[in-house]
């Protein structure tokens, strides 16, 4: 039960409670929190500070090419923007399938990575984009930390108690790349991916693979990179033969779980899948081609 309710209209003021209070806890949109209370998995923190006032946290621009967005930037911003939808479109693919349209509207980025689940969509496409967040606590200021860093398991960060996930930036991709982000699904709305890819690839002048990363959602306790699936990619021929490759490769080197949701051997069958189409996707994004947002919506369509 929380006994204490708390809305800071500054970060510096939500800074201070944070130091002050070893029990508080930041809370957004409260989207996974509220779920997951109702659902007995997790109690409501004794002190909440409700950071939806402030107003800073929810700026967002481009700055030197990079997408810099404060942590309340929702994902039916993200999923709508033109700049991100051009550039960062990995996370547009992401943004546009998180929950309901109601949980878009209120869910925040910040909360999605500092609820470190292993399903997240945000966090696989920030990690191939190469995002980093900024960390800000009283008296030790601010410091970037790479996305692919952020988690250390399910639901537990590398942040400290007072600190405060006040920013993510996004580079800009290299010219002639493309990305997407394709989760398996057993429905199109309220859902967690059973196993989702994001990768980022860059081609070659002569339209050959330059370099590629791929990162897997649902598959461990964390979301995991596939580096033997990447060096299958790099160098290879732009074509379907590499592309599932590629995805066998990275079926082999995960330890997909078993749960209520999925086995393990189905979750490593469908991985490969997975990852074949969104590389496919991927590589027609950096030609060029018109593949819709989300890419799941055309995944289901894609031979493997």
């Amino acid at each position: 039960m929380t006994d204490r309710f708390i809305a800071p209209t500054t970060i510096e003021d939500a800074l201070a409670i944070l130091a002050r209070d070893k029990a508080a806890r930041p809370v957004a949109g409260g989207t996974d929190l509220v779920v997951a209370s109702r659902q007995g998995r997790k109690p409501l923190p004794e002190s909440i500070v409700a950071i939806h006032r402030i107003a800073e946290l929810g700026q967002h621009a481009v700055n030197d090419g990079s997408l810099v967005v404060g942590a309340l930037t929702s994902h039916a911003w993200l999923a709508g923007s033109a700049e991100v939808r051009r550039h960062w479109t990995a996370l547009a693919d992401a943004a546009a399938i998180v929950g309901s349209p109601a949980t878009r509207a209120t869910g925040t980025i910040g909360g999605n990575l500092m609820n470190a689940s292993p399903a997240a969509e945000t966090t696989a496409p920030l990690v191939v984009l190469g995002a980093n967040v900024m960390l800000r606590a009283i008296g030790r200021g601010s410091r970037i930390v790479p996305v692919a860093n952020l988690a250390v398991g399910p639901g537990r960060t590398s942040a400290a108690a007072d600190e405060l996930l006040t920013t993510v930036i996004v580079p800009l991709p290299p010219a002639a790349s493309g990305s997407a982000y394709i989760r398996l699904e057993y429905r199109r709305a309220m859902e967690i991916a059973i196993v989702g890819a994001a990768v980022l690839v860059t081609l070659a002048a002569d339209s050959s693979i330059a370099s590629a990363r791929i990162a897997l959602t649902a598959v461990g306790p964390t979301i995991v990179r596939a580096p033997d699936a990447e060096a299958v990619l790099a160098g290879g021929a732009a074509d379907p033969a590499t592309f599932r490759a590629a995805g066998a490769a990275a079926a082999a080197t995960a330890r997909p779980i078993d749960d209520v949701r999925a086995s393990a051997d189905y979750r490593g069958a469908m991985l490969a899948v997975v990852v074949t189409r969104t590389i496919a996707a991927a590589v027609a994004r950096a030609r060029g081609d018109a593949i819709p947002i989300p890419a799941s919506r055309w995944a289901h369509g894609q031979e493997a």
